[in-house]
């Protein structure tokens, strides 16, 4: 596992409108399953219960890349993030978390329903470069360029963090990290 860093997520997805559908979580007033619903879906249930636990488990992506050639093999290069947080009265108080780049394989069944199927990660230290290149491929310095982006990384996790609050009605009005000022949380509606 990578250890914590800053958030990167994409804004990137918010326009395709393909087979994985609209860029967006299934919820009651919308829904819609995409195969982004899936891979958020993934990164809370496999990934984020790797980490030590918090009551509220937020995914996050960049996504570089979809390739939707083959339904039974959707392909999405991007630089996952997953972080786990406890409620502390107005404050979500992150316990745990980190980022997980690579490509996750997704099927959508006859039925309709989207699932992983497969996750190609990065690996750590002296096997991020070669496996990061061997997995981007084409799309290498365009991870390259987000995973170093830092500043932007942490508008989108802010706004991936209100986007959260808001569907799920929590009363909470900032996010903190340990060693850090609490960061006011934007209203944000998807």
């Amino acid at each position: 596992m990578k250890p914590y860093g800053i958030l990167i997520c994409g804004i990137l997805a918010a326009t395709w409108l393909t087979s994985c559908g609209t860029r967006g979580n299934k919820t009651a007033e919308t829904d819609v399953e995409t195969c982004f619903t899936a891979i958020d879906n993934y990164l809370t249930t496999v990934i984020g219960t790797q980490y030590s636990p918090g009551e509220i488990c937020i995914p996050y992506h960049n996504y570089l890349a979809v390739d939707e050639s083959d339904g039974n093999d959707i392909q999405v290069w991007g630089d996952f993030w997953v972080e786990n947080y406890r409620v502390s009265e107005d404050t979500l108080v992150f316990v745990s978390g980190g980022n997980h780049p690579g490509k996750m394989h997704v099927k959508k069944d006859s039925a309709g329903h989207f699932s992983v199927t497969a996750f190609e990660e990065v690996g750590d230290g002296s096997t991020f470069l070669p496996t990061a290149q061997a997995i981007f491929g084409d799309k290498f310095d365009a991870f390259q360029k987000a995973y170093a982006d830092h500043e932007e990384r942490e508008k989108v996790r802010k706004t991936a963090i209100g986007a959260y609050v808001f569907e799920n009605k929590l009363a909470v009005k900032v996010y903190k990290d340990y060693g850090w000022p609490a960061v006011d949380i934007p209203e944000v509606r998807k």
